[in-house]
């Protein structure tokens, strides 16, 4: 690929444009954020990297220039503003959905075939902010969430079992935090279910822990994560620039799969050239189908906060 625009130089988007140069996914990484100096320092100090990590992607930083990012492939947003004390969901909502507007408006008018990764929180109504800003099909406007929520759950799962996180083969459904839907049932390590490997009360735990992994590490650092996540959106970005055909859950929005309609929600999906090629319909058993339903009703809610506000 030519060009991958990755919107917002804080430490996700620095991250995320460092794993995908490291990779060689491009010809040219371009970071852009509205601070002066910060895109241009990021990507100066990444390039530098490039004898020593040997890889050859050129990697270019930019003050709020978007002819700079013309003609890209894929762009990553990660734009926003963490939540302040004393802040409601809805004044970040209306915040944040106005920063991902401007930026999807201002990127698609150089890039109007790029495919769309959202990582701003809220996830799923970022997501859905980009979708109506950019007026592209749904299948090139999608968020990062369970590529990153698994990766946690698998890695908890290896410490537990004393194992490779690479043998862990997971997937977790829903919406990005507190409803989100674990599904063991799915888990397995080299094929053994983790069911027979570990407990129910471990298991639960686990899961408990994993949708609150953001929170863990909130109140450890003082700030939100970056090394998962921007790694995360960067394996997205790589399976559609290798066309990988890979099964990955990501924030899509249903238009009636799992019985559901109109709403962002992570669900497996295969990711290629095209972005999303497939959402897959998995079965579910009546618990984890009324958990699923449960997320979608709390997604909708707050997407149906951003509808009220008029922005689009």
């Amino acid at each position: 690929m030519d060009k991958i625009t990755v919107i917002g130089a804080g430490n996700v988007g620095a991250t995320c444009a460092n794993v995908i140069a490291q990779k060689d996914l491009a010809k040219e990484v371009v970071i852009v954020d509205i601070k002066e100096g910060i895109a241009e320092g990021k990507a100066l100090d990444i390039w530098q990297t490039a004898p020593i990590m040997h890889f050859n992607t050129r990697v270019k930083g930019v003050t709020n220039d978007y002819l700079a990012t013309k003609g890209s492939g894929v762009i990553v947003i990660t734009s926003g503003l963490p939540r302040k004390p004393g802040m409601s969901r809805d004044d970040l909502i209306k915040t944040n959905a106005g920063i991902v507007k401007e930026v999807t408006e201002k990127a698609i008018k150089y890039s109007p075939d790029a495919i769309i990764i959202v990582v701003s929180n809220p996830l799923d109504v970022m997501t859905y902010a980009a979708f109506l800003a950019s007026n592209k099909p749904s299948q090139k406007v999608f968020g990062m969430a369970g590529t990153l929520d698994t990766g946690r759950y698998r890695a908890f799962i290896a410490n537990a079992l004393e194992v490779l996180p690479n043998d862990i083969h997971a997937l977790l459904m829903g919406g990005h935090g507190d409803t989100m839907v674990p599904l063991p049932r799915y888990t397995s390590v080299n094929g053994i279910p983790v069911t027979q490997l570990l407990g129910q009360d471990e298991l639960d735990k686990i899961v408990e822990r994993t949708k609150k992994g953001g929170g863990e590490l909130v109140n450890l650092m003082g700030t939100s994560a970056w090394y998962a996540p921007g790694a995360a959106a960067a394996q997205m970005v790589e399976a559609i620039v290798d066309d990988q055909k890979r099964i990955i859950p990501v924030c899509a929005k249903l238009n009636g799969e799992y019985g559901l309609k109109d709403v962002y929600l992570g669900v497996p999906v295969k990711l290629g050239k095209n972005g999303i090629e497939e959402i897959i319909e998995i079965d579910l058993n009546k618990e984890e189908k009324k958990l699923l339903t449960t997320s979608s009703d709390s997604v909708k809610s707050v997407m149906k906060v951003l509808d009220d506000m008029k922005l689009f």
